[in-house]
């Protein structure tokens, strides 16, 4: 399913923060009065969000829930459908999973939606006049200078987790947790215990879930894919295993997921 019209766009971290953050990002979503909605799929990111205008709803597996703003998405491990009557605006920080509970100094947890009760979220009022006026560049400045100025020093000297990120995404979630320990310089069990306290999941779930975003953008970009191939070249056991996990993540086959993209 998917909404009448979305625009999207991406804004580069500034230097201070490039190891905590990935990218700061706008949509404007346009929905049709139809009950369509906007369907999220699993990745390795939790995200800070920020929305104006329509009331926001989400959806999982029948159920749905009002959102506030702010709230912070978590990892999620099936899709989610995000419903609005009428246009809505997001601004939001795309935080790697490691890095984003230190960023806010909050206690780590593993719920996918979270009620944001932070300072934080005094930066709404003052945002929703930059929607009002079209100001996106302005609204991004606001959040980018506000994390900047909070950053805790906690998230500045997590060199051990910044590494065995690094070496995650550089794999793109294909290390076995030995070899990430490695690149970090420390021990399977440190690495665990550090890594659960920061993010609140383990180093094979946050794994999983980009292997599963690789997969699926390739899909995305080539849906004539050779998924043997696939599969050898991120590290699944075989292409059962390739399917077994893509499904574990968006509810779907790899070859429907593709019959469906090719429907489009």
């Amino acid at each position: 399913m998917s909404p009448a019209n979305t625009y999207h766009k991406e804004f580069d971290p500034p230097l201070a923060l490039k190891d905590s953050i990935k990218c700061f990002w706008y949509d404007r979503v346009d929905f049709e009065e139809t009950g369509l909605g906007l369907e999220i799929m699993p990745d390795g990111y939790a995200e800070i969000i920020f929305y104006f205008g329509s009331e926001c709803t989400i959806s999982k597996n029948g159920i749905i829930k009002p959102l506030p703003s702010p709230y912070t998405m978590g990892l999620v491990n099936t899709p989610v459908v995000l419903n609005a009557k009428n246009t809505l605006e997001v601004i939001a920080i795309r935080c790697y999973a490691w890095t984003v509970f230190d960023l806010l100094e909050l206690p780590p947890n593993k719920k996918e939606i979270h009620l944001l009760g932070h300072p934080i979220s005094q930066l709404q009022p003052a945002l929703s006049d930059c929607m009002a006026s079209g100001n996106i560049n302005k609204a991004i400045d606001l959040v980018r200078n506000y994390l900047v100025n909070v950053k805790p020093q906690t998230a500045i000297n997590n060199g051990m987790l910044l590494k065995a990120g690094a070496a995650i995404n550089t794999a793109n979630g294909t290390l076995p947790v030995n070899q990430v320990a490695n690149a970090a310089n420390t021990t399977v069990r440190t690495l665990e215990r550090k890594f659960k306290q920061s993010s609140g999941h383990t180093v094979k779930d946050v794994s999983g879930l980009i292997r599963f975003e690789q997969v699926r953008n390739y899909l995305l970009l080539n849906p004539i894919a050779n998924l043997a191939g696939l599969a050898q070249e991120l590290g699944y056991t075989d292409q059962s295993h390739l399917s077994r996990e893509f499904k574990r993540y968006s509810g779907t086959s790899p070859a429907a997921f593709i019959r469906n993209l090719k429907n489009k």
